[in-house]
């Protein structure tokens, strides 16, 4: 099966979250099934230096709306190739994408984003119908949303897209794509889709509203996500339109790229370890805690945090605990940015009690992976998490996630039962810092008695979550939209 992506990131050319964790796995893993893989990326500053594209002998001129004026904006395609399994497009037009970051500046987002990925958009349908004639086009999130609408509606009547299914996957809801009603005129549609039914959203335009509307299939990134989304709590205004699209909406939780997360092969770390021999993760933990200035106490339990330091990720309920915490026999370290009102309580928390405590206010790959090895418990009592990454990752190191059960984190982890040595970790349910408290606590409890702490590790060690479980299930969801259940045609 021949299987083209679009989307805004991809590992190693562009990150800024989990969405490019996803779209640098799932195409190998899908390549190394026996699918044709490729993928469209727009080519951002830095990326012709640091991995030599070659031309791929494809220019493109896209109409793009300037004032009252139209303009033609021409860009061409560049090729390069992703461990020798796929290739990946850059979309080059450097007056939308040679900037310092991905979609924002200091003062926000770029206002021209909604032009920027019209021309991304527009000019990856091109290439696609002109070179790739794929058997189905996979779209993430908004910033890819208008290939699917395209589709069916300024080419709807495009031979070379007959029969060729879209699917959308929505990798976090709250990141809609939504403009002022006028972009309507810039994305080059009639004003007839700005309705309920299509593009409109609150007197605004929605395009990841449209593409929910427009694709043949959506899937988002676990199973609890996909139910979660239908509902007003998690669904951003969107709930109604992904419950019509009900019978199309599939979960399917990422996978971890077990050669770059895995203790075994991690070359990050102090020491290697498996479930089989544990030796390492001491000193890996001893080494994490010389890394943040902490005494260097072997059987003092060490919770940990790598993280946006934002509200959706729970980070009100530890500062409701903190205190309390830090009045225990325990350490605890943080890693992330985010809200300053969050990096200046966890700041100074970290100064006041720097026996306890370790703070580090920045992005570091090579710390994350010494924090996933040498901690003994994983904190994630996020509001709601689509997916979640750092629990699949925390598992294979042993590290015990403690999670709130809400969208991936209730899908991948399973509360401890001491009495039948079942579960991979601890989870609540309510949104309280009494509950977070409860189970931390209870967590922490655990860890006294060595050789049920023991027996949880190794049930998380052993589990798989690598990505060749979840592209089976994506190349299940592929099959079904090309052989035409609930394809629009």
């Amino acid at each position: 099966m021949k299987i083209v992506m679009v989307s805004p990131e991809m590992v190693p050319y562009a990150k800024t979250g989990g969405l490019a964790d996803v779209t640098g796995a799932l195409p190998p893993a899908l390549a190394e099934m026996g699918c044709e893989t490729s993928v469209m990326l727009p080519c951002y500053r830095g990326l012709e230096q640091k991995y030599s594209p070659e031309p791929a002998g494809f220019e493109v001129t896209v109409p793009v709306l300037d004032g009252d004026h139209w303009i033609d904006k021409k860009g061409e395609v560049l090729k390069t190739r992703l461990d020798d399994l796929v290739d990946v497009y850059l979309v080059k037009l450097d007056e939308y994408f040679d900037r310092e970051a991905l979609y924002t500046s200091r003062e926000g987002d770029y206002p021209d984003n909604c032009a920027r990925f019209t021309f991304f958009c527009r000019a990856s349908l091109e290439f696609i119908m002109d070179r790739l004639q794929p058997d189905v086009i996979h779209c993430h999130d908004w910033q890819a949303a208008l290939v699917p609408i395209y589709m069916r509606t300024l080419f709807k009547d495009d031979e070379r897209l007959k029969g060729v299914p879209a699917l959308t996957t929505i990798h976090n809801l709250g990141y809609q794509g939504i403009f002022w009603k006028w972009d309507m005129k810039l994305i080059g549609l009639p004003w007839d889709y700005f309705t309920v039914d299509y593009l409109e959203y609150f007197g605004k335009m929605n395009l990841l509203k449209g593409a929910i509307v427009f694709s043949d299939g959506i899937s988002t990134v676990s199973k609890k996500y996909a139910a979660e989304i239908r509902g007003p709590k998690f669904g951003f205004g969107l709930e109604g339109v992904l419950q019509n699209r009900a019978d199309s909406l599939f979960g399917i939780v990422n996978g971890i790229d077990y050669s770059i997360w895995s203790p075994e092969v991690d070359k990050k770390i102090a020491a290697k370890f498996s479930a089989a021999d544990l030796s390492g993760k001491a000193r890996c933990k001893a080494d994490l805690q010389k890394e943040f200035g902490l005494p260097q106490k072997p059987d003092v339990p060490l919770v940990a945090g790598i993280s946006r330091l934002v509200d959706q990720k729970g980070f009100d309920l530890v500062t409701s605990i903190l205190k309390d915490l830090l009045e225990m026999d325990v350490q605890f370290v943080l890693l992330g940015t985010g809200d300053k009102t969050y990096e200046n309580i966890f700041s100074e928390a970290g100064r006041k009690n720097p026996e306890k405590m370790g703070v580090k206010i920045a992005y570091n790959d090579e710390l994350a992976h010494k924090i996933e090895a040498g901690a003994d418990l994983f904190l994630m009592p996020s509001q709601y998490e689509p997916c979640g990454l750092n629990q699949l990752i925390s598992l294979k190191y042993g590290t015990v996630p403690v999670v709130r059960a809400t969208g991936g984190l209730d899908d991948t982890i399973r509360d401890w039962d001491a009495k039948t040595l079942s579960g991979n970790g601890f989870k609540f349910e309510e949104y309280t810092p009494q509950a977070l408290w409860k189970c931390l606590t209870g967590a922490l409890s655990a860890y006294k008695d060595k050789e049920q702490w023991r027996s949880i590790m190794a049930n998380a060690m052993n589990e798989d979550h690598s990505w060749s479980a979840s592209a089976k299930e994506y190349l299940e969801v592929y099959r079904k939209l090309r052989d035409g259940s609930g394809v629009r045609r």
